[in-house]
């Protein structure tokens, strides 16, 4: 896959337009989660999958926290369309030299995730293998009286927000980090969000991936990205792991200029620090920095794909 990569085999299946057509589907690949209208209710559908050696380290974070990344990374995505989880299935392939206690403690870091946003895991499969641990986790999600937040609906001078602190997800982050489901809902009942994605590949591809599906751009700010101490750790350019590092699992979104400061009250009355990065734009994604020098933001972030991600592997 070196000649086209992950984000290039994505467009190619994105073009592939006969394969996903359902009168039921009203959002399709594209979105954090496809939609289905049944009757009067909005579903939503989305999977995810870990592998050992890409987005964990077995040997090193155990498989309680494996099992429990798994799920997470699909709540993440619920969050990112202020939907609400109903319930989810998991796949697993289990090495064959896995021990049982390391086989149940997969499943026990789901369910605790489980009982805590009440959305059980209903079944799934089971197999093992002579390669790594892989788990592959569907949900199933609803509007529950809320249109679902899409990445398309970002208008030009929108302001761009996004929530927590971004880089060095690889120091612990990615493993423990809380979807953000509840504050994704309250944010969408009080506010009218324009588009919104959580930050999985990196503030730079996900900003693009806003762009690219809104068909507009967007500047953002570089004094008011919030890098975060993990980052600073990890190098001379802290920025730079803010922007690409990926893997940090916030709400980035835009809204309209009059509802920021309600938006940063309503995320702070629940506990979580948002900032304010930057606006929609006509076209282009810039990265403005303190003195005012721009340069083209390029869509850098995690790839999923074992020959790009083997210098990122992630550490427990």
């Amino acid at each position: 896959m070196s000649d086209k990569g992950e984000r290039g085999l994505i467009d190619w299946i994105r073009g592939q337009k006969k394969s996903c057509k359902s009168a039921l589907v009203n959002i399709g690949i594209g979105d954090d989660l496809a939609g289905l209208r049944i009757g009067d209710e909005q579903l939503l559908y989305g999977c995810d999958q870990v592998l050992d050696g890409v987005h964990f380290r077995l040997n090193d974070c155990g498989a309680k926290a494996a099992g429990r990344k798994a799920l997470a990374r699909n709540l993440s995505d619920v969050a990112a369309m202020a939907a609400v989880p109903v319930v989810a299935v998991a796949s697993v392939a289990l090495p064959e030299n896995m021990a049982t206690k390391q086989a149940q403690e997969i499943v026990s870091g789901m369910n605790e995730l489980a009982e805590e946003f009440n959305c059980p895991v209903i079944g799934g499969d089971l197999g093992s293998w002579t390669g790594a641990l892989a788990i592959s986790v569907s949900v199933l999600a609803k509007g529950a009286g809320l249109e679902p937040v899409k990445r398309s609906g970002a208008k030009e001078g929108d302001a761009i927000m996004v929530t927590g602190e971004l880089g060095g997800s690889i120091l612990g982050k990615h493993l423990v980090f809380k979807p953000l489901v509840k504050e994704a809902r309250a944010l969408a009942e009080q506010i009218k969000l324009h588009a919104m994605i959580d930050v999985s590949d990196g503030l730079a591809v996900d900003l693009h991936h806003i762009t690219n599906e809104s068909k507009c751009g967007a500047e953002i700010r570089a004094e008011k990205i919030p890098v975060s101490e993990a980052a600073k750790k990890l190098g001379p350019e802290p920025l730079e792991h803010s922007l690409a590092d990926g893997e940090d699992y916030e709400l980035l979104f835009t809204l309209s200029e009059k509802e920021v400061h309600k938006a940063q009250s309503i995320l702070g009355s629940l506990g979580v620090k948002v900032s304010h990065i930057g606006r929609i734009i006509k076209q282009g994604v810039i990265l403005t920095d303190e003195n005012g020098n721009q340069r083209e933001l390029s869509a850098t972030g995690f790839e999923h794909f074992v020959k790009k991600a083997q210098s990122r592997k992630r550490n427990g």
